[in-house]
């Protein structure tokens, strides 16, 4: 600027130099004691507020992470209860083809009494674990639960029964495990 303002002290100066530049107008503002304090709790409320928030994102990522890491825990272990219960079984027919290897006439009666007793104790375990068979012998063919093979002439059933079946079906909890292979009635031609 030129020596014409001399009547202006020189903060005053950068003052108008800086409102020029920014095209801005500096009002002073009179800032109270008593408004001083309000103005730095309220920005030390809003420092909380932040830390507060960060830390309640940091706690739902971190719960997000462990409900990930169950979740893949129950995936990976969730027939461990089921496979502990199938063991005793295994040991058992094990045990059978142990005592088959002698076989005579005593040893075979053992080995189908140990047999059937093992069947007996898979079909608890099964039942134990949710695991229902499907036997609609004697019953309409359902498809919702049976498989038809073969369909054979029956004078003695009504059409559409069921008059063997060949494989058991099995329910999980009232879902479907897998159908039941079955022989349906039709009527004779």
């Amino acid at each position: 600027m030129s020596s014409e303002n001399n009547d202006i002290p020189e903060n005053e100066v950068e003052a108008q130099a800086a409102q020029e530049s920014d095209g801005a107008e500096i009002e002073s503002v009179d800032v109270e004691p008593d408004e001083l304090s309000e103005v730095e709790a309220l920005q030390e409320e809003v420092a909380m507020a932040k830390d507060a928030a960060l830390r309640a994102q940091a706690d739902a990522i971190n719960a997000q992470r462990r409900a990930e890491l169950d979740v893949e825990k129950a995936r990976k272990f969730a027939l461990e209860r089921f496979a502990n219960d199938l063991l005793p079984v295994v040991d058992n027919l094990e045990r059978a083809l142990e005592a088959s290897a002698g076989s005579d006439a005593e040893g075979v009666a053992a080995v189908v009494e140990g047999v059937e007793l093992t069947l007996k104790s898979l079909i608890d375990v099964l039942g134990k674990n949710g695991v229902t068979p499907v036997d609609p012998h004697g019953e309409p063919f359902d498809p919702q639960v049976a498989q038809a093979m073969s369909m054979i002439e029956n004078p003695d059933v009504e059409p559409n029964t069921v008059t063997a079946v060949m494989q058991k079906g099995y329910l999980l909890k009232d879902r479907l495990l897998r159908p039941a292979m079955v022989m349906v009635s039709k009527a004779a031609s």
